[in-house]
Parts: C-alpha cells; structure tokens; sequence
C-alpha cells in the first residue's frame, strides 16, 4: 500500500501539470490511483496510453513502470495531441525550460526570407504568448523544412546559450531514419568528409581538408529490398545537410533530395525522420530521452 507523497503541486509555468514525489518502491499505475484519488483508473491508463505521464522527464506509458524513492513523477492534464493551432508539429515535452517537439515534413523551423509566417517558431511563439505575453522561445538547432522528427526550442536566451555553447558535450544521442535509393551492401559503415557551403548555399563534400568543416556520420541498414534500403543514423557531428551529402557521397542519395542527386520520389517527401533526440537537461543535468516512430510511409516501399 503507497503512503501519499509529499504534497502534489503545480508545476511553476504550467497551471495543469501535477508533480508527485516518490518515497518508495512499486510500480507506476498503483501509486498513480493512489495520488490521484479523484481520477478512474481508466483515466489514469488513458494518461499513460497518450504520453501524458514522464517519470525524471522521461515519457512513460508502461503500467508496470518501476517505481524507486526519489523520483519525480510529473502529470500532465493537457493532452498532447496534433490541432489545428499546431498543425504540422506536435508537442513532446514542455517544461519551464524548454520544448521538444516533433514536426512534420514540410514545415520551416525558423522563418525564411521567403517565408516567415507559418514556421515551428511561429506556432510556438504563439502558444507560449498565450499563458503571459511576456513568454518568448529560442532556437536551439534546426531541421530542414523537408526532414521531419525531433526538436528543440529553449524558453530563455540563456537557457538557449548554454545549450548551444555546450552542444557536443550536452547531446548524448541524434539518430535519424533515412530511406535512400538502391540497395546498400554494407550492412554498416562510416562516412568521413569535410563539408563546405557553395556560393548557392548548397554543401559540398571533399575526402580531405578544403577548408571546410569535418563530417562524420554512421549508418546501420535495418530493411532493404533490391530498389530501397531504410537505414538508421547516427550523428557524430551535426553539419549542415550533413546526412543528405554523405548518403550522396555512397552513392544512395535520399529518396525525395532533389538538391543531392534523388530521381525517385516514391513517397512524395524527402525520405529523412530524426527519430531519437537524447541530452542532458540544461538545468537538472538528468539525461531525459525522446523517441518517434518511423514515418509509415517510409514502410511502404517494402510492400510485396
């Protein structure tokens, strides 16, 4: 039988959000019932099932979860789901600090010359504005427009400062999905290059030092057939455009990047999803992880 916790309260910067403490051992879904005694179980399993429930800011779905003293359990009463204010992203994670959030395919991160109106930023900046008009958020890094997946915008300069300053050190894990042309034979590899932009702000690869910035990415092939591979990748530098010149580089350009060689398209997107996006907190120093599902789309190609 759980004992309460020390008094649940709101969190500071975010009216329905309900932290508990936890003082002993046992599984999430009891302690929850117990700490939450005006809520059904079955609202309790539907908090769970939409990734309303994190744990040390880790999101959990699992019943079973175990549960050790001195975690932190935080409930978040607003779902997190897709609508029309917040069509093209969805909302991972939100704390004081910072958002991570999972865009689709086609939108900017960040306005353009050409575009500045519907942008992740935009969205974002809206939404925070709403609680205090005051509230402002910061770009951390970027996606490119046709890459969907995880990311990150701070909620302060300085949150934003300390992330990009200690970037290397901070990110523990990136890894994207990408869909590319051809069947790789390698089951796995590494790509090593020095990457430099063109006057037509497109990247170009070199095999030794012209000045530009050092690129080295791995891959791993998870499904193939003899017209398309699917392949995990992991970043161990973050350049620009850097998976879509190395897969150039391969010779298996991503389905879809015109800009880097594709001719096929058979999903009607650029086939790259940054599917998993873990670091250290910038203010707990707890490493939190995030992780999306492939895009179906990606699956289609492999349809007998």
């Amino acid at each position: 039988m759980y004992k309460p916790s020390n008094k649940s309260h709101p969190v500071k910067g975010k009216a329905k959000q309900t932290l508990l403490k936890v003082n002993e051992h046992g599984e999430l879904l009891p302690f929850l019932i117990t700490q939450l005694p005006g809520k059904s179980r079955n609202s309790i399993k539907a908090l769970l099932t939409h990734r309303q429930i994190t744990i040390n800011l880790k999101i959990i779905t699992q019943y079973n979860h175990p549960l050790e003293p001195g975690q932190e359990v935080l409930v978040n009463f607003t779902p997190v789901k897709e609508d029309n204010r917040f069509f093209g992203l969805r909302i991972v994670f939100e704390d004081p600090y910072l958002i991570v959030i999972e865009k689709k395919s086609g939108l900017l991160s960040i306005g353009t010359d050409k575009e500045r109106e519907k942008t992740a930023y935009t969205i974002l900046s809206d939404q925070v504005k709403k609680e205090n008009p005051r509230n402002k958020i910061f770009v951390v890094h970027r996606l490119d427009r046709e890459t969907s997946g995880l990311m990150m915008y701070a909620k302060s300069m300085d949150i934003q400062k300390k992330l990009q300053e200690s970037w290397d050190e901070t990110v523990l894990d990136r890894i994207y999905v990408a869909l590319v042309e051809g069947s790789v034979e390698k089951n796995e590899g590494t790509i090593t290059s020095w990457l430099k932009e063109s006057v037509a702000l497109k990247m170009h690869s070199s095999s030794y030092d012209n000045g530009g910035q050092k690129a080295i990415t791995h891959y791993k092939v998870l499904k193939k057939n003899n017209y398309y591979s699917m392949l995990e990748v992991k970043l161990e530098t973050g350049r620009k455009n850097q998976i879509r010149v190395h897969m150039q580089d391969i010779g298996h350009c991503i389905v879809g990047d015109k800009k880097y060689g594709s001719t096929q398209n058979p999903i009607s997107r650029v086939g790259l999803h940054a599917k998993v996006l873990a670091f250290k907190h910038p203010v707990t120093n707890k490493v939190v992880r995030f992780e999306t599902n492939i895009p179906k789309k990606f699956f289609s190609v492999f349809n007998d």
